[in-house]
């Protein structure tokens, strides 16, 4: 499938569906694919993600990952309170992104509009680029120091593993490319690349992957969350965040696509979502399957053992390596972006 058709069954959702919805302020486009051609191929292990923008203060949960003729969507909701000035898109490295150019699905009363406008024409100025990295960075040290070595194991996993893989956020933030998920590594491997700072590259996985696990290890852990998906998926009642990620629908991006990632040689790349994945099967199945939350807690065992966080003490000590890693971070991240020519300081 081609770009444009998904786009088009995803505008076509939200015409028929969100735009239906009280309180229904608009839709845009968001995710890995903002920047692709509408003839660029659709890969099998990526979605559609759309943001509905609702005029209640709450959010309703996130639709999240499902199927709409023939095309994978994630829906996500959105208080328009977060959208109140470009001020406040500017400053946020999640938010900012979408608004670099015009994704805009609907948009009834023009305000999306004119709020997108306002962010392109001030996106790259560098003010807003140092503001949004400092909103990274803060994001990764608030994530780490607020662990709770008290919380089940798949939530200690959860609260280090993406604090951890935040770090590579800076650096494509800085280069103002996409923060995106589940390529986060490869994304930053090929910024420091580019900009001249191959040698920060390992020394950035390594603070996910210390042991230097082989493709043969990594492919066994997949087989492992594979089987773990399945009961998870197949037993989920309670509602997540991040529940639609645990579907059949999802199962292409989270199985299919890491194993696409060890075979092509990035098996190193590939652990984050993994282990991501694997964590928050548990917290499903921990709800709505105790029994097999128990029955497969070795393989989770074995990856975060594999990992070296198997342990209160080594989760902390290791979420001390990254906070002790940021100041050579933003060193770099400074240096991307006064190198970055698309970025403009004329304005300091």
């Amino acid at each position: 499938m081609r770009i444009g058709s998904a786009r088009a069954a995803a505008a076509e959702w939200v015409r028929l569906n969100a735009g239906k919805e009280i309180g229904f302020k608009g839709a845009y486009f968001s995710g890995s694919t903002i920047g692709l051609p509408d003839d660029a191929e659709m890969s099998p292990a990526s979605d559609i993600d759309v943001v509905v923008i609702t005029s209640h203060p709450e959010p309703p949960l996130k639709l999240g990952k499902f199927v709409y003729r023939d095309t994978l969507l994630e829906i996500t909701h959105l208080s328009w309170n977060q959208l109140s000035s470009a001020e406040q898109v500017l400053s946020s490295y999640h938010l900012a992104g979408s608004f670099r150019t015009n994704t805009i699905i609907a948009d009834p009363t023009g305000e999306l509009r004119r709020l997108q406008t306002q962010v392109a024409r001030h996106f790259a100025e560098k003010v807003w680029v140092r503001r949004r990295c400092e909103n990274v960075r803060q994001r990764i040290i608030d994530g780490l120091r607020a662990i709770d070595t008290t919380a089940p194991l798949h939530d200690k996993v959860t609260a280090w593993l993406f604090p951890t893989g935040v770090t590579t956020h800076v650096l494509l933030v800085a280069a103002l490319r996409n923060p995106t998920v589940r390529l986060r590594y490869l994304a930053a491997r090929g910024v420091l690349t580019e900009y001249g700072h191959a040698e920060l590259y390992p020394e950035l996985l390594n603070l996910l992957d210390r042991t230097h696990l082989s493709p043969q290890r990594v492919e066994h852990h997949l087989d492992e969350l594979a089987r773990t998906f399945d009961a998870a998926a197949a037993h989920a009642k309670t509602p997540f965040f991040f529940s639609s990620d645990i579907t059949a629908a999802a199962r292409p991006i989270a199985i299919d696509g890491s194993r696409v990632l060890i075979r092509a040689g990035f098996h190193r790349e590939a652990i984050f979502w993994m282990g991501a994945t694997f964590a928050r099967c548990h917290k499903i199945l921990a709800a709505d399957a105790p029994d097999l939350h128990h029955t497969l807690a070795p393989a989770f065992d074995a990856i975060i053992s594999d990992l070296g966080v198997d342990s209160d003490e080594a989760l902390m000590h290791r979420a001390q390596d990254v906070i002790r890693f940021m100041p050579r971070l933003w060193e770099t991240a400074g240096a991307i972006m006064l190198a970055n020519p698309d970025i403009d300081d004329s304005s300091n």
